[in-house]
Protein backbone atom coordinates (compact mmCIF):
# COMPACT_ATOMS: atom_id res chain seq x y z
CA UNK A 1 0.00 0.00 0.00
CA UNK A 2 1.41 3.39 -1.09
CA UNK A 3 1.95 6.62 1.47
CA UNK A 4 2.66 9.59 0.58
CA UNK A 5 5.37 9.93 2.90
CA UNK A 6 7.69 7.39 1.30
CA UNK A 7 10.60 8.83 -0.74
CA UNK A 8 10.45 12.34 1.31
CA UNK A 9 11.78 11.38 4.87
CA UNK A 10 14.74 13.87 4.55
CA UNK A 11 13.13 16.66 3.21
CA UNK A 12 11.63 18.98 6.35
CA UNK A 13 8.54 20.66 5.63
CA UNK A 14 8.98 24.45 5.39
CA UNK A 15 6.32 26.72 4.91
CA UNK A 16 7.91 28.25 1.71
CA UNK A 17 6.51 27.99 -1.82
CA UNK A 18 9.90 26.39 -3.26
CA UNK A 19 10.48 23.83 -0.08
CA UNK A 20 6.42 22.66 -0.60
CA UNK A 21 6.94 22.07 -4.59
CA UNK A 22 10.34 20.47 -3.79
CA UNK A 23 8.69 18.07 -1.41
CA UNK A 24 5.80 16.73 -3.61
CA UNK A 25 8.56 16.59 -6.51
CA UNK A 26 10.39 14.35 -4.43
CA UNK A 27 7.65 11.94 -3.81
CA UNK A 28 8.10 9.01 -6.37
CA UNK A 29 4.30 8.29 -6.21
CA UNK A 30 2.55 12.17 -6.64
CA UNK A 31 2.27 12.22 -10.29
CA UNK A 32 -0.62 14.18 -12.25
CA UNK A 33 -1.52 17.23 -14.52
CA UNK A 34 -1.51 20.90 -14.72
CA UNK A 35 -4.11 22.66 -16.48
CA UNK A 36 -4.42 26.73 -16.07
CA UNK A 37 -6.36 28.94 -18.00
CA UNK A 38 -6.30 32.61 -17.88
CA UNK A 39 -3.32 33.23 -15.97
CA UNK A 40 -0.38 31.66 -17.13
CA UNK A 41 1.13 28.73 -16.02
CA UNK A 42 2.05 29.71 -13.11
CA UNK A 43 1.27 27.13 -10.51
CA UNK A 44 3.57 24.51 -13.14
CA UNK A 45 6.44 26.92 -13.31
CA UNK A 46 6.68 26.64 -9.32
CA UNK A 47 7.13 23.05 -9.28
CA UNK A 48 9.37 23.41 -12.66
CA UNK A 49 11.66 25.65 -10.64
CA UNK A 50 11.99 23.81 -8.15
CA UNK A 51 13.45 20.49 -9.39
CA UNK A 52 12.80 17.09 -10.09
CA UNK A 53 9.98 17.88 -11.58
CA UNK A 54 9.91 15.06 -14.25
CA UNK A 55 8.42 12.71 -11.79
CA UNK A 56 5.50 14.73 -10.85
CA UNK A 57 4.12 16.58 -14.12
CA UNK A 58 2.72 14.17 -16.65
CA UNK A 59 1.37 17.11 -18.26
CA UNK A 60 1.28 20.97 -18.20
CA UNK A 61 -1.26 22.76 -20.31
CA UNK A 62 -3.27 26.02 -21.14
CA UNK A 63 -5.61 25.61 -23.43
CA UNK A 64 -6.09 29.59 -24.47
CA UNK A 65 -8.24 29.69 -27.13
CA UNK A 66 -12.12 29.22 -26.89
CA UNK A 67 -12.55 27.02 -29.72
CA UNK A 68 -9.12 24.72 -28.49
CA UNK A 69 -10.43 24.72 -24.68
CA UNK A 70 -14.08 23.36 -26.14
CA UNK A 71 -12.53 20.72 -28.03
CA UNK A 72 -10.46 19.22 -25.49
CA UNK A 73 -13.27 19.39 -22.88
CA UNK A 74 -16.66 20.61 -24.59
CA UNK A 75 -18.71 23.27 -24.73
CA UNK A 76 -20.56 24.73 -21.30
CA UNK A 77 -24.44 24.92 -21.79
CA UNK A 78 -24.48 28.87 -20.75
CA UNK A 79 -21.26 29.25 -23.02
CA UNK A 80 -18.77 30.35 -20.17
CA UNK A 81 -15.18 29.36 -19.39
CA UNK A 82 -14.87 31.46 -15.82
CA UNK A 83 -17.29 28.86 -13.67
CA UNK A 84 -17.88 25.45 -11.42
CA UNK A 85 -19.16 23.22 -14.31
CA UNK A 86 -15.71 24.12 -16.52
CA UNK A 87 -13.48 23.43 -13.60
CA UNK A 88 -15.20 20.23 -12.97
CA UNK A 89 -14.99 19.35 -16.32
CA UNK A 90 -11.07 20.03 -16.49
CA UNK A 91 -10.57 17.82 -13.67
CA UNK A 92 -12.52 14.95 -15.00
CA UNK A 93 -11.22 15.08 -17.81
CA UNK A 94 -7.57 14.86 -17.20
CA UNK A 95 -7.65 12.29 -14.56
CA UNK A 96 -9.54 10.25 -16.98
CA UNK A 97 -6.96 10.54 -19.43
CA UNK A 98 -4.11 9.68 -16.49
CA UNK A 99 -5.73 6.69 -16.11
CA UNK A 100 -6.44 5.71 -19.58
CA UNK A 101 -3.11 5.99 -20.62
CA UNK A 102 -1.05 4.42 -17.46
CA UNK A 103 -0.97 1.41 -16.59
CA UNK A 104 -2.13 0.26 -12.53
CA UNK A 105 0.02 -2.93 -13.08
CA UNK A 106 2.99 -1.25 -14.07
CA UNK A 107 2.53 1.83 -11.33
CA UNK A 108 0.64 -0.10 -8.43
CA UNK A 109 1.76 2.68 -6.05
CA UNK A 110 0.91 5.76 -7.68
CA UNK A 111 -1.13 8.57 -6.33
CA UNK A 112 -2.36 10.26 -9.49
CA UNK A 113 -3.65 13.85 -9.53
CA UNK A 114 -5.63 16.50 -11.46
CA UNK A 115 -4.69 20.36 -10.41
CA UNK A 116 -6.66 23.36 -12.37
CA UNK A 117 -7.65 26.36 -12.02
CA UNK A 118 -10.06 28.85 -14.94
CA UNK A 119 -9.58 32.24 -13.72
CA UNK A 120 -10.31 36.04 -15.60
CA UNK A 121 -7.60 38.49 -14.47
CA UNK A 122 -7.94 41.86 -14.08
CA UNK A 123 -9.03 43.84 -16.61
CA UNK A 124 -7.54 46.54 -18.60
CA UNK A 125 -9.58 49.23 -16.96
CA UNK A 126 -8.61 48.01 -13.43
CA UNK A 127 -13.02 48.54 -12.93
CA UNK A 128 -12.96 44.48 -12.55
CA UNK A 129 -9.95 43.08 -10.52
CA UNK A 130 -11.31 39.02 -11.52
CA UNK A 131 -11.81 36.30 -10.08
CA UNK A 132 -11.87 32.39 -10.86
CA UNK A 133 -12.13 28.45 -10.04
CA UNK A 134 -9.31 26.61 -8.61
CA UNK A 135 -9.34 22.75 -7.83
CA UNK A 136 -7.68 19.47 -7.28
CA UNK A 137 -8.80 15.75 -7.60
CA UNK A 138 -6.41 13.54 -5.55
CA UNK A 139 -5.44 10.14 -4.80
CA UNK A 140 -4.08 9.58 -1.17
CA UNK A 141 -3.96 5.78 -1.90
CA UNK A 142 -3.88 4.10 -4.97
CA UNK A 143 -7.12 1.90 -4.16
CA UNK A 144 -9.20 4.02 -3.24
CA UNK A 145 -11.49 7.01 -4.80
CA UNK A 146 -10.35 10.66 -5.79
CA UNK A 147 -10.96 13.31 -3.35
CA UNK A 148 -11.79 16.68 -4.56
CA UNK A 149 -11.01 20.50 -3.16
CA UNK A 150 -12.73 22.99 -5.00
CA UNK A 151 -12.50 26.74 -4.36
CA UNK A 152 -13.59 29.93 -5.67
CA UNK A 153 -11.09 32.95 -5.75
CA UNK A 154 -11.75 36.65 -6.09
CA UNK A 155 -8.10 38.96 -6.90
CA UNK A 156 -7.89 42.04 -4.93
CA UNK A 157 -4.29 43.09 -6.43
CA UNK A 158 -4.40 45.75 -9.44
CA UNK A 159 -1.66 44.46 -11.29
CA UNK A 160 -1.93 41.73 -13.63
CA UNK A 161 1.25 40.12 -12.79
CA UNK A 162 0.76 40.07 -9.42
CA UNK A 163 -2.60 38.25 -9.60
CA UNK A 164 -0.94 35.07 -11.52
CA UNK A 165 1.91 35.07 -9.14
CA UNK A 166 -0.77 35.08 -6.26
CA UNK A 167 -2.36 31.99 -7.83
CA UNK A 168 0.80 30.03 -8.24
CA UNK A 169 1.81 30.55 -4.86
CA UNK A 170 -2.20 29.53 -3.81
CA UNK A 171 -2.10 26.66 -6.14
CA UNK A 172 1.15 24.97 -4.84
CA UNK A 173 -0.36 25.86 -1.18
CA UNK A 174 -3.52 23.65 -2.38
CA UNK A 175 -1.88 21.12 -4.16
CA UNK A 176 0.93 20.74 -0.70
CA UNK A 177 -2.14 20.86 1.84
CA UNK A 178 -3.86 18.46 -0.27
CA UNK A 179 -1.42 15.50 0.01
CA UNK A 180 -0.02 16.53 3.19
CA UNK A 181 -2.66 18.75 5.39
CA UNK A 182 -5.46 16.66 4.05
CA UNK A 183 -6.34 14.94 7.98
CA UNK A 184 -6.63 18.36 9.09
CA UNK A 185 -9.30 20.43 7.48
CA UNK A 186 -8.71 23.09 9.15
CA UNK A 187 -4.96 23.50 9.31
CA UNK A 188 -5.42 22.66 5.57
CA UNK A 189 -7.65 26.00 5.07
CA UNK A 190 -5.25 27.83 6.74
CA UNK A 191 -2.37 26.78 4.59
CA UNK A 192 -3.99 27.98 1.62
CA UNK A 193 -2.64 31.76 2.66
CA UNK A 194 1.04 30.67 3.09
CA UNK A 195 3.31 32.72 1.73
CA UNK A 196 0.24 34.93 1.12
CA UNK A 197 -1.71 37.98 2.32
CA UNK A 198 -5.42 38.29 3.05
CA UNK A 199 -5.23 41.86 0.94
CA UNK A 200 -4.20 39.55 -2.30
CA UNK A 201 -6.79 37.10 -2.46
CA UNK A 202 -9.97 36.16 -1.01
CA UNK A 203 -11.57 32.82 -1.11
CA UNK A 204 -15.41 33.23 -1.01
CA UNK A 205 -16.67 29.66 -1.49
CA UNK A 206 -14.80 26.34 -0.98
CA UNK A 207 -16.25 22.48 -0.45
CA UNK A 208 -14.30 19.57 -0.11
CA UNK A 209 -15.37 16.00 -1.35
CA UNK A 210 -14.21 12.16 -1.37
CA UNK A 211 -13.61 9.29 0.93
CA UNK A 212 -10.58 11.34 3.13
CA UNK A 213 -13.45 14.09 3.25
CA UNK A 214 -16.77 11.95 4.03
CA UNK A 215 -16.80 13.38 7.70
CA UNK A 216 -16.08 17.02 6.65
CA UNK A 217 -19.17 19.27 7.02
CA UNK A 218 -18.36 21.92 4.13
CA UNK A 219 -21.01 24.45 6.48
CA UNK A 220 -18.33 24.47 8.82
CA UNK A 221 -15.61 25.27 6.25
CA UNK A 222 -17.62 27.80 5.20
CA UNK A 223 -17.45 29.16 8.79
CA UNK A 224 -14.19 28.39 9.05
CA UNK A 225 -13.68 31.19 5.60
CA UNK A 226 -15.02 34.24 7.52
CA UNK A 227 -13.86 33.15 10.91
CA UNK A 228 -10.40 33.47 9.43
CA UNK A 229 -10.90 36.61 7.68
CA UNK A 230 -10.72 35.28 4.37
CA UNK A 231 -13.93 36.53 3.24
CA UNK A 232 -16.61 38.43 4.82
CA UNK A 233 -19.95 36.37 3.78
CA UNK A 234 -20.58 32.57 3.08
CA UNK A 235 -23.74 31.17 2.13
CA UNK A 236 -24.82 27.38 1.65
CA UNK A 237 -28.21 26.15 0.74
CA UNK A 238 -31.20 24.04 1.78
CA UNK A 239 -28.72 20.96 1.14
CA UNK A 240 -26.07 22.20 3.05
CA UNK A 241 -23.59 22.50 -0.14
CA UNK A 242 -21.83 25.67 -0.03
CA UNK A 243 -22.88 28.20 -2.98
CA UNK A 244 -21.11 31.03 -4.43
CA UNK A 245 -22.40 34.26 -3.23
CA UNK A 246 -22.29 36.43 -6.32
CA UNK A 247 -23.77 33.51 -8.47
CA UNK A 248 -27.15 33.08 -5.70
CA UNK A 249 -27.30 37.45 -5.48
CA UNK A 250 -26.46 38.49 -9.02
CA UNK A 251 -28.55 40.74 -10.79
CA UNK A 252 -31.01 39.59 -8.41
CA UNK A 253 -34.05 41.00 -5.59
CA UNK A 254 -32.69 40.19 -2.54
CA UNK A 255 -34.68 40.11 0.76
CA UNK A 256 -32.40 39.20 4.39
CA UNK A 257 -33.86 38.15 7.24
CA UNK A 258 -31.09 38.63 10.52
CA UNK A 259 -31.04 36.62 13.54
CA UNK A 260 -29.82 34.02 16.16
CA UNK A 261 -31.93 31.24 14.93
CA UNK A 262 -30.99 29.68 18.30
CA UNK A 263 -33.66 28.06 17.49
CA UNK A 264 -35.77 29.31 14.32
CA UNK A 265 -39.15 30.06 15.98
CA UNK A 266 -42.80 31.12 14.81
CA UNK A 267 -42.11 34.65 14.93
CA UNK A 268 -38.81 34.41 12.50
CA UNK A 269 -40.74 32.44 10.47
CA UNK A 270 -43.79 34.75 10.39
CA UNK A 271 -41.18 37.50 9.44
CA UNK A 272 -40.40 35.89 6.59
CA UNK A 273 -43.41 34.70 5.47
CA UNK A 274 -45.15 38.53 6.01
CA UNK A 275 -42.30 40.13 4.82
CA UNK A 276 -42.12 38.08 1.56
CA UNK A 277 -45.39 38.86 0.51
CA UNK A 278 -44.90 42.63 0.86
CA UNK A 279 -41.52 42.03 -1.12
CA UNK A 280 -42.89 40.08 -3.87
CA UNK A 281 -45.98 42.73 -4.18
CA UNK A 282 -43.59 45.48 -4.94
CA UNK A 283 -43.59 46.23 -8.79
CA UNK A 284 -39.53 46.66 -8.61
CA UNK A 285 -39.67 42.98 -7.63
CA UNK A 286 -39.68 39.85 -9.65
CA UNK A 287 -40.18 37.13 -7.55
CA UNK A 288 -38.54 34.66 -9.94
CA UNK A 289 -35.49 36.60 -9.82
CA UNK A 290 -35.27 36.53 -5.98
CA UNK A 291 -32.78 35.05 -3.40
CA UNK A 292 -34.15 35.67 0.54
CA UNK A 293 -31.27 34.80 2.92
CA UNK A 294 -31.61 33.94 6.34
CA UNK A 295 -28.69 35.73 7.78
CA UNK A 296 -26.40 35.37 10.91
CA UNK A 297 -23.08 37.33 11.97
CA UNK A 298 -20.38 36.22 13.11
CA UNK A 299 -20.52 38.16 16.24
CA UNK A 300 -23.86 36.53 16.87
CA UNK A 301 -22.21 33.36 16.98
CA UNK A 302 -19.59 34.45 18.74
CA UNK A 303 -21.58 36.26 21.66
CA UNK A 304 -20.73 34.04 24.32
CA UNK A 305 -17.22 33.68 23.79
CA UNK A 306 -15.85 31.27 21.25
CA UNK A 307 -17.63 30.21 18.59
CA UNK A 308 -19.70 27.34 18.91
CA UNK A 309 -19.69 24.49 16.22
CA UNK A 310 -22.21 22.51 17.26
CA UNK A 311 -24.35 25.28 18.26
CA UNK A 312 -23.80 26.88 14.85
CA UNK A 313 -24.45 23.22 12.97
CA UNK A 314 -27.83 22.97 15.41
CA UNK A 315 -29.14 26.11 14.12
CA UNK A 316 -28.18 25.26 10.29
CA UNK A 317 -29.46 22.20 10.23
CA UNK A 318 -32.60 23.45 11.31
CA UNK A 319 -33.04 26.34 8.51
CA UNK A 320 -31.84 23.95 6.28
CA UNK A 321 -34.26 21.51 6.93
CA UNK A 322 -37.35 24.64 6.32
CA UNK A 323 -35.71 25.26 2.84
CA UNK A 324 -33.95 27.82 3.56
CA UNK A 325 -30.59 29.79 1.80
CA UNK A 326 -28.04 30.91 4.93
CA UNK A 327 -25.38 33.66 5.23
CA UNK A 328 -22.80 33.55 7.67
CA UNK A 329 -21.37 37.40 7.33
CA UNK A 330 -18.94 39.50 9.19
CA UNK A 331 -21.37 42.75 8.73
CA UNK A 332 -21.98 43.68 12.27
CA UNK A 333 -23.86 47.08 11.17
CA UNK A 334 -26.36 46.79 8.23
CA UNK A 335 -25.46 49.47 6.18
CA UNK A 336 -21.95 47.10 5.32
CA UNK A 337 -24.32 44.02 4.60
CA UNK A 338 -25.94 46.38 2.11
CA UNK A 339 -23.07 47.69 0.52
CA UNK A 340 -21.86 43.90 0.05
CA UNK A 341 -24.88 42.83 -1.62
CA UNK A 342 -24.49 46.22 -3.91
CA UNK A 343 -21.44 44.60 -5.27
CA UNK A 344 -23.63 42.08 -7.42
CA UNK A 345 -27.38 43.87 -8.02
CA UNK A 346 -28.74 47.49 -8.31
CA UNK A 347 -31.95 45.77 -8.16
CA UNK A 348 -34.40 46.38 -5.06
CA UNK A 349 -33.62 44.91 -1.79
CA UNK A 350 -35.37 44.45 1.52
CA UNK A 351 -34.11 43.88 5.12
CA UNK A 352 -36.88 42.04 7.67
CA UNK A 353 -36.51 42.53 10.94
CA UNK A 354 -38.08 43.57 14.55
CA UNK A 355 -38.68 46.97 16.08
CA UNK A 356 -35.83 46.63 18.53
CA UNK A 357 -33.21 46.07 15.07
CA UNK A 358 -34.36 49.11 13.93
CA UNK A 359 -33.66 51.18 17.01
CA UNK A 360 -30.65 49.99 17.25
CA UNK A 361 -30.32 51.01 13.25
CA UNK A 362 -30.75 54.48 14.36
CA UNK A 363 -28.04 55.00 17.30
CA UNK A 364 -24.84 56.92 16.79
CA UNK A 365 -23.02 54.39 19.10
CA UNK A 366 -22.48 51.96 16.28
CA UNK A 367 -20.73 54.74 13.50
CA UNK A 368 -18.37 56.39 15.57
CA UNK A 369 -15.60 54.49 13.33
CA UNK A 370 -17.05 56.18 10.45
CA UNK A 371 -16.10 59.91 9.70
CA UNK A 372 -19.27 61.22 8.60
CA UNK A 373 -21.04 58.91 11.40
CA UNK A 374 -24.65 58.09 11.43
CA UNK A 375 -24.94 60.11 8.48
CA UNK A 376 -22.83 58.53 6.31
CA UNK A 377 -23.89 55.02 6.88
CA UNK A 378 -27.70 55.85 6.08
CA UNK A 379 -26.24 57.55 3.28
CA UNK A 380 -24.72 53.82 2.51
CA UNK A 381 -27.95 51.77 3.34
CA UNK A 382 -31.02 53.96 2.26
CA UNK A 383 -30.03 55.95 -0.50
CA UNK A 384 -29.45 52.20 -2.39
CA UNK A 385 -32.59 50.95 -3.45
CA UNK A 386 -33.93 49.40 -0.17
CA UNK A 387 -37.04 49.03 2.27
CA UNK A 388 -37.32 47.86 5.17
CA UNK A 389 -40.49 45.54 6.47
CA UNK A 390 -40.63 45.72 10.23
CA UNK A 391 -42.41 43.11 12.13
CA UNK A 392 -44.09 44.84 15.48
CA UNK A 393 -42.90 44.28 18.95
CA UNK A 394 -45.13 43.62 22.19
CA UNK A 395 -44.34 45.83 25.57
CA UNK A 396 -43.41 43.44 28.13
CA UNK A 397 -45.39 46.11 30.64
CA UNK A 398 -47.86 47.51 29.03
CA UNK A 399 -48.58 44.64 26.69
CA UNK A 400 -48.77 47.71 23.63
CA UNK A 401 -48.09 46.70 20.05
CA UNK A 402 -45.10 49.11 19.02
CA UNK A 403 -44.56 49.75 15.47
CA UNK A 404 -42.93 52.41 13.09
CA UNK A 405 -45.32 54.57 13.99
CA UNK A 406 -44.78 54.68 17.53
CA UNK A 407 -41.20 53.53 18.30
CA UNK A 408 -39.05 55.91 19.94
CA UNK A 409 -35.64 56.42 18.71
CA UNK A 410 -32.63 59.30 20.63
CA UNK A 411 -34.37 62.35 20.50
CA UNK A 412 -31.19 63.70 18.28
CA UNK A 413 -32.51 60.71 15.66
CA UNK A 414 -36.38 61.97 15.29
CA UNK A 415 -35.97 64.02 12.19
CA UNK A 416 -33.88 61.63 10.47
CA UNK A 417 -36.09 58.44 11.21
CA UNK A 418 -38.96 60.45 9.92
CA UNK A 419 -36.75 61.72 6.88
CA UNK A 420 -37.18 57.54 6.16
CA UNK A 421 -40.01 56.75 7.66
CA UNK A 422 -42.37 59.18 5.59
CA UNK A 423 -40.25 58.75 2.44
CA UNK A 424 -41.45 55.15 2.06
CA UNK A 425 -38.40 53.16 3.01
CA UNK A 426 -39.86 51.79 6.50
CA UNK A 427 -43.20 49.92 5.68
CA UNK A 428 -45.05 47.55 8.47
CA UNK A 429 -45.74 44.49 8.40
CA UNK A 430 -49.70 44.83 9.70
CA UNK A 431 -50.98 41.27 8.35
CA UNK A 432 -48.70 39.18 11.49
CA UNK A 433 -50.06 37.24 13.91
CA UNK A 434 -50.90 38.64 16.99
CA UNK A 435 -50.87 35.25 19.40
CA UNK A 436 -46.93 34.81 18.66
CA UNK A 437 -45.72 38.18 19.62
CA UNK A 438 -44.15 36.75 22.90
CA UNK A 439 -42.36 34.17 21.77
CA UNK A 440 -38.19 34.43 21.41
CA UNK A 441 -35.53 32.09 20.35
CA UNK A 442 -33.93 33.22 24.00
CA UNK A 443 -36.67 32.10 25.89
CA UNK A 444 -37.47 29.08 23.86
CA UNK A 445 -33.66 28.15 24.35
CA UNK A 446 -33.62 28.54 28.25
CA UNK A 447 -36.89 25.93 28.43
CA UNK A 448 -35.15 23.35 26.01
CA UNK A 449 -31.83 23.30 28.20
CA UNK A 450 -33.48 23.61 31.82
CA UNK A 451 -36.52 20.95 30.47
CA UNK A 452 -39.58 23.48 31.13
CA UNK A 453 -42.14 22.25 28.78
CA UNK A 454 -44.23 24.17 26.22
CA UNK A 455 -41.16 25.31 24.09
CA UNK A 456 -42.61 22.71 21.18
CA UNK A 457 -45.39 24.78 20.19
CA UNK A 458 -43.34 27.75 20.14
CA UNK A 459 -41.94 26.27 17.11
CA UNK A 460 -42.38 25.64 13.47
CA UNK A 461 -43.79 22.12 12.33
CA UNK A 462 -40.94 19.53 12.58
CA UNK A 463 -38.40 21.57 14.19
CA UNK A 464 -39.36 20.45 17.66
CA UNK A 465 -38.99 17.16 16.80
CA UNK A 466 -35.61 17.39 14.86
CA UNK A 467 -34.41 19.42 17.73
CA UNK A 468 -35.62 16.15 19.95
CA UNK A 469 -34.48 13.41 18.14
CA UNK A 470 -31.29 14.64 16.94
CA UNK A 471 -30.76 16.51 20.42
CA UNK A 472 -29.78 19.87 19.68
CA UNK A 473 -28.84 22.74 21.62
CA UNK A 474 -28.19 20.40 24.53
CA UNK A 475 -31.48 18.42 24.69
CA UNK A 476 -31.34 15.35 26.74
CA UNK A 477 -35.16 13.33 27.26
CA UNK A 478 -36.56 13.90 30.49
CA UNK A 479 -37.78 11.33 32.53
Amino acid sequence: MSSVSKGDKNIAAVPSTKRKSLRINLNDNIYGTFSEIGAGQETARNFFRAGGASGTIAKAMSAYDKDFSDAIYGIEQDRRYVTQARLKRMLTHEIDLIEERLSRKKHPEKLFFSYANTVATIDFAKKFKGHGWVGLKFQLDPLEDYNEIIMHIRFKENDAKLQQETLGTLGVNLIYGGFYMHDSPKDLLKSFYDNLDKDQIEIDMINFSGPRFAYVDNRLMSLQLVKNQMTNAVMFGPDGNNLLPAQQLYKKNILTLRGSFRPVTKVNMDIYQKATELFYAESKVDPENSRTIFEITLSNLSAEGEINERDFLDRAELLCSLGQFVMISNFSEYYKLVEYFSEFTKARMGLAMGVYNLVQIFDEKYYRNLSGGILEAFGKLFFKDLKIYLYPLVDEKTGAVINSENLKVHPRMKELYKFFKYNGKVVDIDNYDPDILNIFSRKVLKMITTGEEGWEKMLPEGISEMIQNHRLFGYTKRR
